[in-house]
């Protein structure tokens, strides 16, 4: 098993920044990619950024380009999301995801259903 930790959030004004972590533990080492989602009430979950943990290649969905940034620091297992000019539609709380599922990652690296580990979120309020 894997158990995700995220921290990082808080509440900042728009235009500002945060940065997310969210630390690994348990079996870390066949993890094959990893991604941020965000859920703010009375909406559907949706995809943030998402990386393979093997070439490092990041995705992201397009209200967060340009803006976030996905890493990880494996020698730490920790997954990071750097989120600059942060407009009050990021509201949301911010989940981390793994998966161990190599074929999964690569069909579709987006996809909720890819990942078999979430962590319990981290809560972020941008205000205007």
């Amino acid at each position: 098993q894997t158990q995700l930790v995220e921290s990082g959030g808080g509440s900042v004004q728009a235009g500002g920044s945060l940065r997310l972590s969210c630390e690994a533990s348990g079996r870390t080492n066949g993890i094959d990619c990893m991604g941020w989602f965000r859920q703010s009430p009375g909406k559907e979950r949706e995809g943030v950024a998402f990386i393979n943990t093997h070439t490092q290649t990041a995705t992201y969905a397009d209200p967060v380009k340009g803006r976030f940034t996905i890493s990880q620091d494996s020698a730490q297992n920790t997954l990071f999301l750097q989120m600059n000019s942060l407009k009050p539609d990021d509201t949301a709380n911010y989940y981390c995801a793994a998966s161990n599922s190599n074929g999964a990652c690569r069909r579709d690296p987006t996809a909720a259903s890819t990942f078999n580990f979430w962590g319990q979120g981290t809560q972020v309020t941008v205000s205007s």
